[in-house]
C-alpha cells in the first residue's frame, strides 16, 4: 500500500512513464546536446514529475494547482524539445507522434486533476 498522496495520483504514474521515455529516447540524441536539448528536455520531463509530487503534499488544494500549473507549462516545454529533435532529425516521425500523444493524455489528466481541485465539495 502507498504510503504517500502522490504515489496513488494516475498524474503521477504517467508522468514516471514519461520522464522515463524522455531519458530513453535523449540517449540517441548527439553528444554535443549533452548539455543543450538532452539537458533541457530531461529537466522538463523531471520537472513535469516531480512539481506533481511536490504539490501533492502542500496543505491546500490552491497550492496543488499552482504546482500542477507548473507541471503544465513543463510538458509545453518537452513539446518544444520533440519538435526540435524532429526538425533536427534527432527522433522520427513516429516517436515524435507517439511521445505528443502520451503528453496530450497527460495534459488532459492534469487539467481535469485541477478542475477537480477547484470544484465545491459537497456536504
Amino acid at each position: 500500500m502507498p504510503y504517500f498522496r502522490f504515489e496513488n495520483l494516475e498524474t503521477w504514474r504517467l508522468a514516471r512513464q514519461l520522464a522515463n521515455k524522455i531519458y530513453a529516447i535523449s540517449k540517441n540524441f548527439p553528444k554535443e546536446e549533452l548539455f543543450c536539448l538532452t539537458n533541457q528536455i530531461r529537466r522538463a520531463a523531471l520537472s513535469i514529475f516531480l512539481n506533481i509530487t511536490e504539490g501533492s503534499d502542500r496543505k491546500s488544494d490552491q497550492e496543488f494547482i499552482r504546482f500542477l500549473r507548473i507541471s503544465y507549462t513543463s510538458m509545453e516545454e518537452v513539446i518544444a524539445g520533440l519538435y526540435i529533435a524532429l526538425d533536427q532529425q534527432y527522433i522520427n516521425r513516429e516517436t515524435f507522434d507517439s511521445t505528443y500523444e502520451e503528453v496530450s493524455l497527460l495534459a488532459k489528466k492534469i487539467n481535469a486533476l485541477i478542475n477537480s481541485l477547484r470544484a465545491p465539495t459537497a456536504f
